[in-house]
């Protein structure tokens, strides 16, 4: 596969290189939760952009949105099929990060040291 002409391949790699969409679809992997839970598993992630990475995720067909018709009203969420899809791919970038974070951060560490800025 061409990755660097495959438009398809671009779409993939863009909606995992997104760290809020893989947080968030990680986030939802036990099945749906309110956005407050989902925060609070989270972490470090502002409501605004919890809800901009729910809409586009939606938008992406990986994430549906349930509002309930209660005072106060509750509103959930959950991957849909295709979203449960990602679940193996971002597992195994986690597990490639686990592996090897001191390899990219001592590179990261040799660059600096150089006088350059690693990013």
């Amino acid at each position: 596969m061409a990755f660097l002409a495959d438009c398809q391949a671009r779409l993939a790699f863009d909606l995992i290189a997104n760290t809020w969409n893989a947080v968030v679809v990680w986030g939802l992997r036990h099945g749906p939760r309110r956005p407050g839970e989902l925060r609070a598993a989270i972490g470090g992630i502002s409501p605004k952009m919890l809800t901009e990475t729910l809409r586009r995720l939606e938008a992406n067909g990986l994430v549906t949105r349930r509002a309930y018709a209660e005072a106060p009203p509750r509103v959930e969420y959950a991957l849909t099929e295709l979203g449960e899809t990602l679940l193996e791919p971002i597992e195994g970038l986690g597990r490639w990060a686990a592996e090897h974070v001191d390899e990219v951060m001592a590179a990261q560490d040799r660059l600096e040291a150089a006088g350059e800025p690693a990013g």
